[in-house]
């Protein structure tokens, strides 16, 4: 089931939410071992599902939820070895619904008054997964809940998800989806059968494209491809966002330093901080890090440029790495980035931050 929280605002993406998705590409493996694992009754009471944002976590907790709630017959009608259910089962549609009684969804909730989802998952999300494995299942088999996003916890949350994991239910699977596991607290962490999971390869990235965003000629579709660093969740959200359009501006600003067009900057940063664009905004904060952390690693690799997203990409980065070491210029990364984050928490002027992320550069670069 899910908890009745207003829903974030639809965006253009025709992907399903994980809960709804019935394809997972790129992750047979760990697909293979945890139906290995039930067929062999060692399912252990709590996987952590842990990789990069965006490659398909939280589809495969969904999908093997699903799996273990399904009746044989439903299993049973889809011919492999995975943990696919037919889309047309009940189980299937139930789940999608959120309307399962023996599963229940901890994410972070929607704010209606900031008109996005809150910063963290609360005391009060992780509670509700106590009282829910109280209960008896309503269907005679497992009760499952999925944290999705569990590194987003508080530490209040994360120490009443402890008391869970420390005496686990019988017939109960905790299935924590997870971006950083490094900020879990080491005891989650090791209370858990952990299925890391990695990157998607070009290829796959480059097949979901083609299902879900047709519309992409194929140049656009490599350079998300190449931007998105094997996440096709982030290859989608940056396409919605017009971020390619938006890394051009970037690149070509850059190409600049140390002497940047103000009057340009200016105008860029103004677009970015309108009330209508926080997608943009934040497509532009993060495009801004990667490119400096792409060229901060190819520095240091001394591949510098090797493949191009945009054109004018190769040369200024190799510009800009002529005028510092690699290691200072992943140190700004890590500082813009925070200064990002920090404008974000405390709600300040998201031009002044664009700004001064871009002086910052152009301070280093001199």
């Amino acid at each position: 089931m899910a908890r009745s929280v207003e829903p974030p605002p639809e965006t253009a993406s025709t992907v399903p939410p994980p809960r709804a998705n019935p394809d997972l590409i790129g992750h047979e493996g760990a697909e293979r071992e945890l139906r290995r694992l039930d067929e062999i009754g060692r399912l252990p009471h709590a996987i952590l599902l842990s990789g990069p944002r965006g490659i398909g976590k939280a589809t495969l907790a969904f999908r093997l939820a699903r799996f273990l709630l399904a009746s044989g017959e439903e299993r049973n009608a889809v011919a492999e070895r995975g943990l696919a259910i037919h889309p047309e089962s009940g189980v299937f549609r139930r789940v999608a619904a959120g309307g399962h009684a023996d599963l229940l969804t901890i994410e972070r909730a929607y704010d209606a008054r900031r008109r996005r989802l809150r910063g963290e998952i609360v005391v009060e999300d992780a509670r509700e997964i106590t009282g829910f494995f109280r209960l008896t299942a309503a269907e005679e088999g497992w009760r499952i809940v999925v944290v999705d996003g569990a590194d987003e916890m508080n530490r209040s949350a994360a120490n009443a998800l402890l008391k869970v994991l420390e005496e686990p239910p019988r017939r109960a699977l905790l299935l924590l989806v997870s971006h950083s596991p490094g900020r879990l607290l080491p005891t989650i962490r090791s209370r858990c059968r952990r299925f890391p999971l990695t990157a998607l390869e070009r290829p796959a990235v480059m097949q979901l494209l083609r299902r879900y965003r047709p519309e992409l000629d194929e140049p656009e579709a490599e350079a998300l491809a190449m931007l998105c660093e094997g996440s096709v969740g982030r290859a989608l959200e940056i396409a919605d966002a017009g971020g390619l359009p938006l890394y051009g501006s970037i690149v070509e600003m850059l190409s600049q330093v140390p002497v940047i067009d103000l009057a340009r900057l200016h105008a860029f940063a103004d677009q970015l901080a309108r009330a209508d664009a926080e997608d943009g905004y934040r497509a532009g904060a993060e495009l801004l890090s990667q490119f400096l952390a792409r060229m901060a690693a190819g520095a240091a690799r001394r591949r510098l440029g090797e493949q191009q997203v945009v054109a004018g990409e190769s040369a200024a980065m190799q510009r800009l790495a002529a005028c510092a070491d690699p290691a200072r210029w992943a140190a700004l990364r890590e500082e813009i980035g925070q200064g990002f984050a920090t404008a974000d928490q405390l709600n300040l002027d998201r031009k002044q931050a664009m700004l001064g992320a871009f002086f910052a550069i152009e301070k280093l670069a001199r």
